[in-house]
């Protein structure tokens, strides 16, 4: 087992920059793949982007693409999720998740390519 714990989340304005951060507890860290989800009022869980173990391959949802970068720190366990531009659309609640080996086996797009997952930071956009 592998406990998460996301936090920076908050209410920002459209076009504001924040930066989420989920802290793993103990070495179930080690050699795991690593994302974020989301899921919005109304809406179905979305996958938002991921990073394998070494954080040499990155992965990231088209809505998200371009304004956000995924990346961690395995000596800290620690992974972050930073987020530029953001738009009243990406206002949900944010799931630190992780899964079982170092890599995908295909490329992550749901939430079933995850084990695991924290209880969530609350991420408020205002137009």
């Amino acid at each position: 087992q592998v406990q998460l714990v996301e936090s920076g989340g908050g209410l920002v304005q459209a076009g504001g920059s924040l930066r989420l951060a989920c802290a793993a507890s103990g070495s179930s860290f080690s050699f795991r793949a690593m994302g974020w989800l989301r899921q919005a009022p109304g809406k179905e869980r979305e996958f938002v982007a991921a990073i394998t173990w070494s954080g040499e391959s990155t992965y990231y949802a088209d809505s998200v693409k371009g304004r956000s970068t995924i990346s961690r720190d395995n000596a800290k366990n620690t992974m972050y999720l930073e987020m530029n531009s953001l738009k009243p659309e990406d206002t949900a609640v944010y799931y630190c998740a992780t899964r079982r080996g170092a890599l995908f086996p295909t490329t992550p797009r749901t939430d079933r390519d995850f084990d695991s997952w924290g209880q969530g930071t609350q991420v408020t956009v205002s137009s």
